[in-house]
């Protein structure tokens, strides 16, 4: 439709699993803004939190079932070709009532570093389980943005939970900067970008090293990548489409492990895919859906994943996910007393 000028513009989330339906629509109107969102106050306040009252919070698959999945895939790792593997789990949440999806979105984004989010109706899809879903959320990676001929990146890959005592904080945050672990795992995420970048790009710029990326809950490996493609190149779904799955959500080498994920997880629907905009011109943005949930009726689920490689700990790795689940389970408003899933 964009390619054929029937449509302006493009709005929703492509799951996972591409083989899947996307949740796409053309919108009847649109507004665009550089500002940080800033959700109404009707969606503030002790008011607003009754509204979404927690009764049960529900893992899909235990701690210690998901560290013994995670040893697991570090065994395949040394006896194959497998070099990296990303491990999800997932937590539902059960509310006393029916809960408006658009109050998470706006606790998603109050909680988020940027202060940006994201609320997509997944009814696009035409699944009647789909009516009245929405996933909503809060993500810090960026897959791909293209403005004119400019187009960028924030991949993140490799990661450390944030800690209470700033000079800790700080530490933690050099450390994974010098792990030989995370560099390399970050590594075969820029370097995916480069194979596929390099064959569309006509000038691009991979920095060497990563940046530190902070969110209120974790550090971030992050590398900000920029490049230019002609006039006429590939639009920015064109891109996403191009570069998903990245080894930051899959894996490395890419089909071996999706058939890893495909074999220990329960579907990951849209968490691991991307949600944005296109625009007829070529021009969008498409965020990784990750720190996102998708609530429906008095329910939800939230996602949090981990790239595993040769040198995982399988403890740490479990206890990674749960960190990185605090974000879901506070916009959820599950009591702090539920949260260590």
């Amino acid at each position: 439709m964009l390619r054929d000028g029937d449509a302006e513009i493009l709005v929703g989330a492509v799951p996972f699993d591409t083989g899947n339906r996307a949740a796409l629509t053309v919108p009847e109107r649109y507004s665009t803004s550089d500002c940080p969102l800033e959700p109404p106050a009707h969606y503030r306040g002790q008011t607003a939190a009754r509204r979404a009252e927690v009764v049960s919070v529900s893992p899909l698959t235990t701690l210690e079932e998901h560290q013994s999945t995670v040893a697991a895939a570090i065994g395949t790792i040394h006896a194959s070709t497998l070099e990296k593997v990303v491990l999800a789990r997932a937590v539902d949440v059960q509310f006393a009532d029916e809960v408006d999806p658009l109050l998470i979105a706006a606790r998603m984004i109050d909680l988020s570093a940027e202060r940006d989010g994201f609320a997509v109706d997944l009814g696009a899809t035409g699944r009647h389980d789909d009516r009245g879903s929405m996933l909503v959320g809060s993500s810090p990676e960026l897959l791909v943005r293209r403005r004119g001929t400019v187009v960028e990146a924030l991949p993140l890959a490799g990661s450390a939970p944030r800690l209470r005592d700033r000079n800790a904080d700080a530490g933690a945050g050099r450390q994974l900067q010098e792990s030989t672990k995370n560099l390399a795992e970050h590594r075969w995420v820029t370097d995916h970008y480069r194979r596929v970048l390099s064959t569309v790009c006509t000038e691009l710029d991979i920095p060497d090293t990563p940046g530190l990326i902070r969110t209120n809950e974790m550090w971030h490996l992050g590398t900000r990548i920029r490049g230019r493609v002609p006039s006429d190149g590939p639009s920015a779904l064109d891109l996403a489409l191009m570069l998903h799955p990245t080894p930051a959500v899959g894996g490395c080498p890419t089909e071996a492990a999706l058939g890893i994920i495909d074999e220990v997880e329960e579907p990951r629907d849209f968490y691991g895919g991307f949600v944005g905009w296109c625009r007829a011109d070529g021009d969008g943005e498409y965020m990784v859906s990750i720190r996102c949930a998708e609530v429906a009726g008095a329910g939800a689920r939230a996602w949090a994943g981990g790239g595993i490689v040769a040198s995982s700990s399988a403890a740490e790795e479990t206890a990674e996910t749960t960190a990185k689940l605090q974000t879901a389970l506070r916009a959820l408003n599950v009591p702090a007393s539920m949260r260590s899933v």
